[in-house]
């Protein structure tokens, strides 16, 4: 299947995580042109980009809690590699789980509107800043990666989970807004997937468990989200928009 995305510039946030890596590999395997976000990981972000196939790939700095992070990082891209064809909102921040015993409601302002701001307010201007060449060009792609505390849940993650449950009503609505000017907007809920912190990090218990629940009998990876990004993002995509995909072996 031809997908497209040959010479595309792409725009990866969150590129040195598991996840990130692999959506960076997939799109310069397709001949995409990737720019690689990272917050501090400038050396692993500078190694992959070394390492992409066509040397296309470029590092640039791009920080959550930053204001002028989005638009410093997408200057950077669209100077390097050319106008961003594909956004894919990758960037996380976690926060700390609300801690045992402490209700939800004494949680104080301070530790949650951080998360809350940090994981919605950059996407959204960084799909602003990229979105008038897209629709100036007549095509192009936005892909945000949510979690599956957004359909699941999960003890202590309720403003983590806000904050991604906002970015299914941004593509839904957003979606209208930009589907007559070829600019498609897509969710993808990764479940529990195989990246080297979860398999270094999640005792194993826990992960047999979660294993057991899922159809498949094994975590997702990081390239099968990858390929689900690839193929919403890609020019093979010609009608889905506003839809929320999970990946997470049929859970």
């Amino acid at each position: 299947m031809e997908l497209g995305l040959r010479g595309r510039t792409v725009l990866v946030t969150g590129a040195t995580g598991g996840i990130g890596q692999a959506l960076a590999r997939a799109f310069a395997a397709e001949g995409a042109k990737v720019g690689l976000a990272y917050r501090t990981g400038r050396e692993a972000a500078e190694k992959l980009a070394a390492e992409l196939p066509g040397g296309g790939a470029l590092a640039v700095r791009y920080a959550l809690d930053e204001a002028g992070s989005p638009a410093a990082a997408v200057a950077a891209v669209e100077a390097g590699l050319g106008p961003v064809d594909v956004l894919v909102a990758n960037a996380v921040r976690r926060g700390r789980r609300r801690p045992p015993g402490t209700p939800f409601e004494d949680v104080p302002p301070r530790e949650w509107e951080p998360v809350v701001t940090a994981n919605l307010a950059p996407v959204i201007r960084t799909a602003q800043l990229v979105l008038p060449g897209m629709r100036r060009r007549g095509w192009g792609r936005i892909a945000l990666i949510s979690s599956h505390n957004v359909r699941d849940g999960a003890p202590g993650q309720e403003f983590y989970g806000a904050a991604k449950a906002g970015l299914h009503g941004l593509a839904r609505s957003l979606a209208w807004d930009t589907g007559r000017d070829g600019v498609l907007v897509n969710v993808v809920c990764p479940g529990l997937t195989a990246t080297d912190g979860v398999l270094r990090d999640l005792p194993a218990p826990v992960r047999e468990r979660e294993i057991a629940r899922t159809p498949t009998g094994r975590l997702s990876t990081p390239a099968q989200v990858a390929a689900a990004v690839v193929f919403l993002c890609s020019a093979a995509n010609e009608g889905i928009t506003g839809e929320s995909v999970t990946v997470a072996g049929g859970r």
